[in-house]
């Protein structure tokens, strides 16, 4: 006589945290058709502590019907869940008119006050967040893209905020400052500005800017312009009025008119282990003439710069001018335990140019801090050269 078969759903007997695991990992709509697994993932959804919502996939060519079901799929499974939502993702690309169905979930959201995590994606439109969106205290990881928000009178901000990302978000340098005040904790913060948000910080601006930024371990700010009030690149002062003690990240994407400006923010953090700066070069050859007139002397303005913990540098868009290799120089000549040097080359440098240079390097005829250290020249989406 044969004894019972041996069930063949392996997975159902995991346990119930590494169902909630697996489960995690996948966009709800998915999670909602585990059903046909088996009968114990049934309901196992519904107390997923984590919730993705997206759009991409749903389309039958009915955009009304679309979005009828995308809503409705995302209030079915609110309704039906229990226990804490600690993280909540949506992301929209082709239902962008369901804003005032957001506005109910975050106010929903507000009322339990249990979201850690936070990330909304909208593509193309900007989406103004409620006021509710302001009484989610239990947020500590925020990730906003085209968004827009006017912060209320009692602006108490996110005190347990450790992470946040904004990206194409429709706020004035006041406002910014206004909100990272009353964020003290926070560690990360990503600042990417795009097309859309393209204006410039006036330099007292971006001092202001780092007095919020007391507890920054890692820095990315993207599209950074800099509208200089006096005679150029000199009117940055060589450091931040405060230190930045535990800033080790630092990565930065700016116009070359403000080499000044990342050497300010360098200054100000003897903790850094990386730097990445993508240069940006848009200018006519009359203002490239006047910028490079008006540049300080880099290696004796910053002769007393130390960067004792500094591992790795980066620099992507690399024009192989003087400034830049000045820059090069001194990050070099500084940091004594630097392991990793990479620079990629933009494409309109020529062959001739980065043969040049590639000796210079290897040669090293400037001195430097670290005799360890590994170069790493490459042009724009090509292999590794060295």
């Amino acid at each position: 006589m044969k004894g019972p078969r041996k069930s063949l759903d392996r997975i159902s007997t995991l346990p119930q945290d590494a169902i909630d695991l697996i489960l995690s990992l996948m966009p709800i709509q998915d999670a909602l058709r585990t059903s046909v697994l088996s009968r114990k993932w049934r309901y196992s959804w519904t107390s997923m502590p984590k919730l993705v919502f997206s759009d991409m996939g749903v389309s039958s060519g009915n955009k009304e019907i679309d979005k009828y079901k995308f809503v409705k799929a995302i209030f079915h499974v609110l309704l039906l869940h229990r226990g804490p939502i600690l993280e909540f993702c949506i992301i929209l690309f082709v239902h962008k008119n369901i804003f005032s169905e957001i506005d109910q979930m975050i106010l929903h959201f507000s009322r339990s006050n249990n979201i850690k995590k936070f990330t909304f994606l909208i593509c193309g439109e900007i989406y103004l967040l409620p006021c509710s969106f302001f009484s989610l205290q239990g947020l500590e990881h925020l990730d906003l893209t085209h968004c827009e928000f006017d912060l209320p009178l009692m602006n108490k901000g996110f005190n347990r905020l450790k992470k946040l990302r904004l990206f194409e978000v429709d706020i004035t340098n006041k406002m910014l400052q206004g909100f990272l005040t009353n964020c003290p904790l926070l560690e990360e913060f990503t600042w990417a500005r795009g097309y859309y948000t393209n204006t410039k910080l006036s330099e007292c601006e971006f001092v202001e800017l780092f007095k919020c930024l007391p507890s920054i371990q890692v820095l990315r700010i993207s599209q950074l312009y800099i509208e200089h009030l006096g005679a150029g690149s000199n009117s940055m002062p060589h450091k931040l009025p405060i230190s930045l003690p535990h800033l080790r990240i630092l990565i930065l994407n700016v116009c070359f008119l403000d080499l000044s400006t990342v050497l300010c923010v360098i200054s100000s953090s003897p903790n850094l282990e990386k730097i990445k700066v993508e240069m940006c070069w848009d200018h006519d050859e009359h203002c490239l003439q006047h910028t490079f007139n008006n540049l300080p002397d880099i290696q004796e303005d910053y002769s007393g710069l130390n960067l004792d913990h500094l591992k790795e540098l980066e620099i992507t868009n690399f024009h192989n001018h003087g400034v830049e290799m000045e820059f090069v120089k001194l990050i070099m000549g500084k940091s004594p335990v630097l392991k990793k040097a990479r620079i990629e080359l933009h494409y309109r440098v020529s062959v001739n140019e980065e043969v040049k240079m590639l000796r210079g390097l290897v040669h090293m005829p400037f001195p430097r801090a670290s005799p360890t250290v590994g170069f790493t020249i490459k042009r724009y989406n090509e292999i590794d050269l060295l």
